[in-house]
């Protein structure tokens, strides 16, 4: 075991300030981070967990969150020619206000519903799901029962981070652009942390008359026999359609939902504004640890330069401290991120961790630390040998 590492086993509390700068450092900006690509697979949840294999959007699309992504529809029987698709469907979706009110009579004059108390009205984004036994549209989250659920008319089901919004529960009947609609299931695992999402079946969608049945469509959803093949079915179809959309798969879709949140300017000023912080924090509170832990030591590393140890093997010392102080506290940062992860999962908020994100804090944390070791070594001038007799 080197001189570094066991000088931090056996002094630990010494450099315990330093490593939690560090780990709050590295929390900062992985829950933060983290929050707002939780809010983007919060947008495209129930396309990421689907059964579709590849997702066909538009020529120039870039992700679904970033403009419109819809296709023609006649190019739906286009991909049902290669011999590997088994089912395409469209994505339709709609919106509206939502007012959530207590037993509503469809046939009560608008004097009763007022009668009955003012409903809060909101506006919801619909989605819809095909009810057909696996359809590529159901996400492999739903439960059969669900799927049941759905299939009957007029019927919706509400994440349960929207029922506090939207004023339901479970059971309660609710207007829907002026149409009665029961909210017959309660989602978990799809947050609505910026507008309410309500679910129902294509078919009530249609009998609301919001079903999408003109020229153009939602982007299609595609399901293939072999989904270890996506990625070559979909490069064959982007061959086959010749520039006239272009086809993900269903990974490839995710991780360009995931950038595409940093393309908005205002939260790439908020990570920044946290990254920078986060720096600023933990080199100050390292540096300064890493000073104070040093000095306490002075007469130790007097005594290794009385023993012949050149002035560049202490600073090597410093440096490899200082090292695994860094690594320490990229350990703890991520633990205490987990923490915060399952209370926010508790609470049925999304903090997404892709590994990239943790090697990239990761790394920096340990950049941070050895920084701070860079400027601590000025203290080493200080380890005289002539210090010792005194």
């Amino acid at each position: 075991m080197s001189l570094a590492l066991s000088t931090l086993l056996f002094e630990w509390r010494r450099y315990m300030a330093a490593v939690m700068a560090l780990a709050l450092s590295g929390l900062l900006v992985l829950a933060m981070t983290g929050v707002f690509i939780g809010i983007g697979k919060g947008f495209t949840a129930q396309i990421e967990r689907s059964n579709a294999d590849i997702m066909v959007l538009r020529p120039g699309a870039t992700s679904l969150i970033s403009g419109p992504s819809g296709v023609p529809r006649r190019f739906i029987p286009l991909v049902y020619n290669h011999a590997e698709v088994v089912e395409v469907q469209p994505l339709d979706g709609a919106g509206g206000s939502f007012q959530s009110v207590k037993d509503v009579d469809p046939t009560a004059s608008q004097a009763d519903r007022a009668r009955q108390g003012a409903p809060r009205q909101q506006f919801v984004s619909a989605r819809i799901i095909d009810t057909a036994p696996g359809s590529v549209t159901i996400p492999t989250d739903y439960s059969q029962a669900l799927v049941d659920a759905l299939r009957q008319p007029y019927t919706v089901a509400v994440d349960e981070t929207a029922l506090k919004t939207l004023g339901v529960k479970l059971g309660d009947k609710a207007l829907y652009n002026g149409q009665t609609v029961t909210v017959i299931a309660v989602t978990r695992g799809y947050p609505n942390m910026m507008q309410p999402t309500i679910i129902m079946s294509r078919d009530t969608l249609r009998m609301l008359g919001q079903a999408d049945t003109g020229p153009r469509v939602g982007p299609l959803m595609v399901k293939i026999k072999d989904p270890s093949r996506a990625a070559i079915v979909a490069a064959q179809l982007n061959a086959a359609g010749n520039g006239q959309w272009q086809a993900w798969t269903r990974q490839e879709l995710a991780d360009a939902n995931a950038g595409a949140m940093f393309e908005e300017g205002i939260l790439v000023i908020i990570i920044g504004g946290c990254v920078v912080l986060g720096t600023i924090i933990g080199v100050a509170i390292t540096w300064q640890t890493l000073r104070g832990a040093i000095m306490a030591n002075i007469k130790e590393f007097a005594s290794l330069r009385a023993l012949g140890v050149g002035m560049g093997s202490l600073r090597r010392i410093v440096m490899e401290l200082s090292f695994w102080v860094g690594l320490v506290g990229v350990g703890a940062a991520i633990f205490l991120t987990w923490l915060v992860q399952m209370l926010a999962m508790a609470n049925a908020v999304i903090i997404a961790l892709p590994p990239s994100l943790l090697i990239v804090v990761g790394g920096g944390l340990v950049v941070i630390a050895m920084l701070s070791g860079l400027l601590s070594m000025g203290v080493l001038k200080n380890s005289q040998p002539a210090d010792l007799l005194r």
